[in-house]
């Protein structure tokens, strides 16, 4: 009976150095520079979980998600025990729905519960499964462990969000949003929550600001013009529609052509179809957006 491989608990020297080489090429977002480097190792070290995690994150960013989820779903399978791998896996895995996910993610938290890394990827997977109490535990003890983290800060307030404590996230994503002013997805967030609270005129100021820094983001486009239609500022809002038929497909048309109708036909208008419709379905799509 063969022996059975000891759990992995960090790369090997020579693993390591090839790491090194391809996280030099990720940082220059040169994907496949990284993949080749690491396509080449693999030929090599074929079981190796670190190469296999980091093939994976390298063909997830080349478009090859098929492909990418094997890689991942190999490196879990390898049983590797160092939480950041664990967590890094587990958290890619979540986007594909598997519920290896779950468990990956929750033996990083366990192993490493001083680790930010692992406590925030598990809580973000958890308050998107609905278990929000669980979810904020983990984030909370994430926030504490680096509070000047931007995306922990998001997270939580995902988690917030999703439980509908609506002023707990606005305090959370405008903490996110001051951490790092140029992330438009925090703004986004931050004035569609405004929104929820009813202050329409400082959510249009901030849904305009996130809208302008995610150009082909036609959503974004489309909620900021009508919020800015509702604060009376029809100028804007009609730059806004400008800006979106640049990246509207055909498919588009349809709410391209409902949101422009709405912004004609005033403030009030604008404002109910944005209350009603398109600002709740945009906040709930963006929250349940796994990182």
């Amino acid at each position: 009976m063969p022996d059975t491989p000891e759990p992995v608990w960090e790369p090997s020297e020579e693993v390591a150095g090839i790491l090194r080489d391809a996280l030099a090429a990720a940082e220059e977002e040169a994907w496949e520079e990284a993949a080749r480097i690491l396509g080449a190792a693999l030929d090599i070290h074929s079981g190796d979980p670190y190469l296999l995690c980091w093939m994976g994150l390298a063909e997830r960013e080349l478009g090859e998600e098929g492909s990418a989820y094997e890689r991942f779903r190999m490196a879990l399978a390898a049983d590797p025990r160092d939480p950041v791998l664990l967590a890094t896996a587990g958290n890619a895995l979540a986007a594909f729905d598997d519920p290896a996910a779950e468990g990956a993610l929750r033996t990083a938290a366990l192993l490493a519960p001083d680790l930010p890394q692992a406590r925030w990827m598990y809580g973000a997977y958890l308050a998107r499964e609905g278990l929000y109490a669980d979810a904020l535990r983990e984030l909370n003890a994430a926030v504490t462990l680096d509070p000047e983290d931007p995306l922990i800060r998001v997270e939580q307030g995902v988690a917030l969000a999703l439980s509908e404590d609506f002023e707990g996230a606005e305090g959370a994503f405008s903490h996110a949003a001051e951490l790092d002013p140029e992330d438009g997805w925090a703004l986004l967030l931050l004035g569609l929550v405004r929104l929820e609270l009813g202050e329409t005129d400082d959510a249009a100021r901030i849904l305009d600001e996130g809208a302008r820094s995610r150009p082909e983001d036609l959503d974004a486009q489309l909620v900021a013009g009508l919020a800015l239609a509702a604060a009376g500022r029809e100028d804007l809002a009609l730059e806004m529609i400008e800006r979106a038929r640049i990246h509207a497909a055909q498919q588009d048309a349809r709410i391209l052509g409902e949101v422009e109708d709405r912004i004609g036909e005033g403030p009030e208008e604008a404002l109910a179809f944005l209350r009603e419709t398109l600002g709740p379905s945009s906040l709930r799509e963006r929250l349940l957006q796994r990182p």
